[in-house]
């Protein structure tokens, strides 16, 4: 149909001219109205994307050959998905070759893809960890450093390495000022093999200090460590080990496969001690993360809870 306006308006052609502007108005109504999330329409005001919520699971001290709860760690991992964060000392007794082919692969290395890693005091043992670098590549970070970062969802998470100089001189504090400066992130999560707090056998290890200190003057939220072979839980506290709710929140997940320890000396600001094998879950959110600690079969520990970044 023609849709033109006639120009004469008899009286007798007032129910044709009525017909034609309702047929013409009825089909410039067909289209439909632009997409307001179009790339040619403004975007909406005030609007910040925000990443998916992210999952992690981290544990150390894990790849003991003959031990059976190596594999049920595993297990547990083969229904959690997202990065493992391996927190050192993976593959004993020597971080070797041999103890990588032998003691970790068969269980843990089925997620080696997706595997994250800090080396332990046992990768040290063997020409300056250089299997453990072999064996993880470029998931390692750049080889014999040991410290890199990446994101997951909207947090940034540092590797760090215990067993390299960490004086607030050295270059892997300065790669931590440097990187913490560029990277803009509400949340911060860093982990590394050495606790700088622990109720375990080793107890607190200063080694790590002058990095805290460079991580909670930049906000960060959480610290993840092993060493000790026990979970522990520890309450906001700043690098002199004082209680601070501007501080960062420790977990201890020594917990990956090898024997547990006992508890040496109740370390202040300690929340919970478990030291049952197991893995830890964090489900990273926008502003704020949960927890929750997951025991092999057949162990009943448990802790769970949640917090804010700040």
């Amino acid at each position: 149909m023609q849709c033109k306006s006639p120009r004469l308006f008899p009286l007798t052609s007032i129910l044709t001219l009525v017909a034609t502007l309702a047929a013409c108005g009825g089909e410039r109504n067909t289209s439909q109205p632009a997409n307001p999330l179009s790339p040619s329409a403004p975007a909406p005001v005030g609007r910040i994307p925000v990443a998916p919520d992210a999952t992690i699971v981290a544990a150390g001290d894990v790849g003991v050959c003959g031990r059976a709860e190596v594999e049920s760690t595993a297990r547990l991992l083969d229904g959690i998905m997202g990065p493992i964060l391996g927190l050192g000392d993976l593959a004993y007794p020597e971080g070797a070759a041999r103890d990588f082919a032998n003691c970790y692969d068969p269980s843990w290395g089925r997620h080696r893809g997706r595997t994250r890693p800090s080396p332990g005091n046992h990768e040290y043992q063997t020409s300056e960890a250089t299997p453990y670098y072999d064996y993880f590549g470029q998931n390692a970070g750049p080889p014999g450093r040991g410290y890199y970062s990446y994101r997951e969802g909207d947090w940034l998470l540092i590797s760090l390495n215990s067993n390299i100089a960490a004086d607030a001189a050295s270059a892997q504090a300065a790669w931590l000022r440097s990187k913490l400066a560029a990277e803009a992130a509400k949340c911060t999560l860093a982990y590394w093999h050495h606790p700088v707090f622990s109720s375990g056998q080793h107890g607190n290890n200063s080694k790590m200090r002058a990095l805290w200190q460079i991580l909670q003057q930049a906000g960060a939220e959480v610290v993840l460590v092993a060493h000790d072979h026990l979970y522990e839980r520890f309450a906001p506290q700043n690098a002199d080990g004082r209680s601070d709710p501007e501080g960062i929140r420790q977990f201890i997940v020594g917990t990956g496969g090898a024997q547990p320890y006992g508890i040496r000396t109740l370390a202040p600001n300690s929340e919970i001690i478990g030291q049952d094998e197991g893995v830890l879950r964090l489900t990273l959110k926008a502003d704020s993360y949960a927890w929750q600690f997951v025991p092999i079969a057949g162990k009943n520990f448990s802790d769970a809870g949640s917090a804010t970044c700040r």
